[in-house]
Parts: structure tokens; sequence; C-alpha cells
């Protein structure tokens, strides 16, 4: 088969590579029928993971057809329409137990392009099968699943869950990329007062409005502090949710909350961040870090289903499976492109 394979930083490319065979009696072999990029994909390239090594399949989302089953796979079976989790959990340990996938210790966790061989390829094992997909219903479409996979649950999780997003709350979000956009999309579910959302990129910004922001700041143009103060009787935002990953943006974030408030980091850092405890040690602000779980993925699954939640609009760019190098170059360069997700099909 053909994949999209990692050579170190800065290097990768589409080539031919050993199609995937069952391991472990708790695998699938999943054929796949869709596939995107994610930003994380871009940190790899960048270098800031060190743990992927050289000729790692890269991916961590898809949507695919079940083509083998292992012996202890129970509820799957060949020909199963599946969205594949970017979280694989072994359902067993004590992480798992607790709905904390992303922290298995049985072997599970982020591991899809990561520790083992990723999605962006015309085959992907899927370890703990039962456990780590989803059978999708027909009225739910491959670019609608696909988005499922990660960014939608990510954005939710770590960022509108964990900030505690409530009634009322004025919420700033740092960054308008995919997945600032779902979260600003999910926090809408609870009724938030005030959504801005803060970007430099002006046509990330005006996207943020379909998405449900009330108000988009560039802070190239705006003192963005002192308007979400204003916007705040003067306290600062309720919830700050960091959607970049890069120091500035988290930093922004700490500056942005009020005491009391709850700062949501999501975003993906290579690097170290100064923590201004001098300034916050006082102000009881609580402050989340946090790799998805995962465990909201079949109340979202069913939020798409009904058409309470829209999942489609991510989707910018379409390629097939073979373009993937295009597809790269197209959505790491976003500023130009206008890429939010680009979507490939087998």
């Amino acid at each position: 088969m053909r994949a999209l394979v990692y050579h170190g930083p800065g290097h990768k490319s589409w080539e031919e590579v050993p199609d995937p065979v069952i391991q472990d009696a708790t695998d699938v072999i999943v054929g796949v029928d869709t596939t995107t990029i994610c930003g994380t994909d871009l940190h790899i390239l960048k270098g800031d993971v060190p743990a992927v090594q050289d000729g790692r399949i890269l991916g961590h989302e898809a949507v695919g057809t079940v083509e083998a089953v292992g012996d202890a796979v129970t509820t799957l079976q060949p020909g199963d329409r599946v969205l594949a989790s970017c979280i694989s959990a072994c359902g067993r340990c004590r992480y798992c137990r607790d709905g904390r996938y992303g922290q298995c210790l049985g072997g599970g966790g982020w591991i899809l392009g990561h520790l083992i061989d990723g999605t962006q390829a015309e085959y992907v094992r899927i370890p703990f099968a039962d456990t780590s997909t989803y059978k999708l219903p027909s009225s739910v479409s491959d670019e609608q699943a696909v988005m499922l996979a990660d960014i939608l649950p990510t954005s939710y999780e770590v960022g509108v869950l964990n900030g505690a997003v409530r009634p009322a709350d004025v919420v700033a979000i740092v960054g308008a990329g995919p997945i600032g956009l779902a979260a600003t999309l999910t926090a809408r579910l609870y009724s938030p007062k005030h959504i801005v959302v803060i970007d430099t990129a002006d046509s990330r910004l005006e996207l943020a409005k379909q998405f449900g922001a009330d108000e988009v700041m560039n802070p190239v143009h705006h003192d963005v502090e002192a308007r979400v103060r204003a916007i705040s009787d003067g306290l600062g935002a309720d919830v700050a949710i960091e959607a970049v990953g890069v120091p500035e943006t988290f930093e922004l974030c700490t500056r942005l909350i009020r005491p009391c408030g709850r700062v949501a980091n999501i975003g993906v850092h290579g690097k170290p961040a100064t923590l201004a405890l001098d300034k916050l040690w006082a102000a009881d602000v609580t402050i989340t870090t946090g790799l998805v779980d995962t465990y909201s993925t079949p109340t979202l699954l069913q939020m798409v289903a009904s058409g309470q939640l829209s999942a489609s609009a991510f989707a910018t760019h379409h390629f097939d499976l073979a373009d993937i190098e295009a597809a790269y170059a197209t959505f790491a360069d976003a500023a130009t492109t206008h890429a939010l997700k680009v979507v490939l099909s087998n």
C-alpha cells in the first residue's frame, strides 16, 4: 500500500510500504476511506514531538471500512463502516476505567501516527478495536464523521468542559484555527453571554463569526486586554481557551482571565511558556491542560447525526488521498489558502 511517511523534521513522503497485519487479537485492519491532517501533524514535522521516529506513518483521524478482525474482537466484522478515534483505549487500566483514555496505561492513548503507524495511508491497523472505534450511522457522512476523530472532542473536552463554560460567561478563545473554531461551536452549547475570538488572521476571524463568535479581534489592530475587560465589567474573561500552542497565546490567556476564572489550554506546545505566578498566585485562577480522552465522542456523534451540531463547515478543501503532499502544502499555508480542514478520500 501507499502511505505518508515521516522522515525526520521537515521531511515526509508518499511512498510504498508494507500492508498492516493483525498483530494482536484485539486489532482490526481498516481500509481508509477518508482521513485528514491535524495541526499536531504540523507540530511533528517541526520536530516538536520527538517521540515520532523516522519511518512512522503519520495521521490519527480516519473513517473507513473494516477489512479484517482479530480473534478477540467482538463488536466489529468485515464491512462495518467505522470512525477510528485519535485515542486508543485498552479499556482495562486504571485510567480507562475512569474514562481518561488519553492516559491509557495498557498500550493505548495517543499512539496512532505517534508511537505506531497512523491513518494517512490506504490501510491502518487499529489496536483495541472494540474500545477505539465507533460504528457510524448512514446519516453521518465521512466528511462529518472525520471531524469527530479529533478536533470536535478535543475542543469540547479540553477547552469547553475543562474550562467549565457556563451560562452568562464571557469566553475568550485565542486562536481561530480548526480547534479554536470547534471550541467556539461547542461553547455555544452552554449559552455563554459573550464569546470573543482572537487571532491575527482576519480571514479566520470572519469564519469565527459563522461558528458562533459574538465578537472577533485582531491583536495587531485592537487592544485585546482592554476590550475583554470592557465587556466583562472590568473583571476579565470567565474562561480563556488557548487554541494555538505557542507561549505568547498561552501568556495572553493568563492576562485575559479574571480572578477566579479558568484558563483551558488546548494547544500543543513545543516550547515552554512563562507562568506569571507573581500576578496569578492570589487570583484563584484555575489552569487546565490535557490530551483529549474522546469520552465525549458518542455524545457528539449523536448530536451530529440528529443535526444538533454541524461538522461539515470545517471541511474547506478536498483531495484524493494520493495527493496528500499537495494537501499538506495547502493546510500548512492556511494564511494564504484559508484552509481549515482538508479532507482526503481514497
